[in-house]
């Protein structure tokens, strides 16, 4: 063998080695909830508007048993803890992300969230949900406890599911499985006139536009081979993309549709009241403009991170940060959300944000919580502090909802007290220690 050659594969081997050893897991799940908790003192955010101050809030078997002002506690076996002059919140939860099924955007074998092919209905996102990745306990870090992994690519793109971010696998961690499919509005790029790439002409205006109706129609067509499919008796052969549209069309999985200019808002609202469903409208840049429409329609959104460019050169420069309050004060049910994966840190601080350009602190901590939980129909069980649902909540030292006093003490997911250590958290130590160690 050549020795360049096995130069070549010894470097492969020890890279291979080293991302090994970077991927070794020091962080396991926490046990189960054994014992009841009662936690004192703590100015209690329910997550639907209401503040209790002195509030106490008792769980057991990974439920929330009760949530009072100076309540007592009972004497029986119960762990205490004192959380005086401290916050407690709902566990944030990150919408739309491609959390867990992404681990480092330059490497591709890392990337799982999106198939080849336009209409890809039978995708399940929870099946490659990475319960070993890195990124989720850096989230737990900032108070975001659960998610949820959405595929992405092609007009129809599959199903989400919602899961907490404390867990050995996929099956461990859904919360709900298939909550809802994703699909992308067919939209016309926006036209400019001269030569493209390589010196070959750009399409007319007119081609593009007869392109974006070509794909609708497909679009139509397909939903409506699945609904037929769906009125079927038990078919003799199975069609795997038409199955997995059946619980779209009974009304026990969402319909979450990407779009953002008013006029394809409008369009997508239609399209689905056409097959009997009403959407979830993500993106949402133009919403404020159809506020009317929306409201008549019942239609949640679920809008892009304020910190960010207007859509269009004549929109108002701010809007991206008023969008979330305008429509919230509207009336409408708002999800806040963020692209990405390892940015959902920065969830809370966005919903800080929010409350800056014109939303009450409350219910900007409803559009990564309970308002969240509610489009992806996981409030019965999770979304606010309430008696009956899971016990997955945090204490924060100070105002969770900026970066300044942001500070999760202690984290419960389903009762259970989860680790809050990181691997950020370990290199500062290490590092700290190192140059520390370099002074003495």
């Amino acid at each position: 063998m050549h020795t360049n050659t096995k130069k070549y594969i010894l470097s492969l081997a020890l890279s291979a080695t080293s991302l090994m050893c970077f991927a070794q897991a020091n962080i396991s799940p926490a046990k189960k909830q054994s014992k009841t908790i009662a936690i004192t003192g703590a100015t209690v955010h329910i997550g639907n508007g209401t503040v209790i101050e002195n509030g106490t809030i008792l769980f057991g078997n990974g439920k929330i048993i009760s949530v009072t002002a100076n309540g007592q506690v009972p004497q029986d076996d119960v762990i205490r803890i004192v959380a005086t002059g401290k916050h407690i919140y709902p566990g944030f939860i990150a919408a739309t992300t491609n959390l867990g099924l992404t681990e480092i955007e330059a490497v591709k074998a890392t990337l799982d969230f999106q198939e080849i092919g336009d209409f890809n209905s039978h995708i399940r996102s929870i099946v490659a949900y990475n319960t070993d990745s890195k990124v989720p306990a850096t989230l737990r870090s900032n108070g975001i406890l659960i998610a949820q992994p959405t595929p992405q690519g092609g007009t129809v793109s599959g199903s989400s599911s919602v899961v907490q971010l404390d867990a050995w696998n996929w099956e461990d961690a859904a919360l709900k499985t298939d909550d809802a499919m994703h699909m992308t509005w067919p939209v016309t790029p926006r036209f400019r006139g001269g030569f493209g790439g390589f010196g070959r002409p750009q399409q007319s205006p007119e081609s593009l536009a007869e392109r974006t109706q070509a794909a609708i129609a497909q679009l139509t067509s397909f939903f409506a081979e699945a609904k037929a499919y769906s009125e079927m008796g038990k078919p003799e052969v199975i069609n795997t993309r038409f199955e997995a549209m059946k619980k779209v069309f009974a009304g026990s999985e969402k319909l979450f549709i990407a779009a953002d200019s008013q006029k394809d808002i409008v369009a997508a609202v239609n399209f689905a009241k056409k097959f009997g469903i009403t959407p979830v409208i993500t993106g949402a840049d133009e919403a404020y403009l159809i506020i009317d429409f929306l409201k008549e329609n019942n239609i949640t959104l679920v809008v892009k991170q304020p910190h960010a460019l207007p859509n269009n050169n004549d929109d108002d420069v701010n809007m991206p940060y008023k969008n979330a309050a305008v429509l919230a004060n509207a009336g409408l049910n708002v999800v806040l959300s963020i692209d990405g994966y390892w940015q959902q840190r920065n969830l809370p601080f966005m919903a800080g944000t929010v409350t800056a350009w014109g939303l009450d602190k409350e219910k900007a901590l409803s559009t990564i919580t309970l308002n969240a939980a509610k489009a992806m129909g996981v409030d019965k069980t999770t979304g606010s502090i309430e008696i009956g649902k899971d016990a997955t909540f945090f204490i924060s030292a100070g105002d969770a909802l900026d970066m300044r006093t942001n500070k999760v003490e202690q984290a419960f997911i389903q009762g259970r007290d989860i680790n809050l250590d990181n691997l950020h958290k370990q290199l500062d130590k290490k590092f700290s220690d190192k140059y520390t160690a370099e002074k003495k």
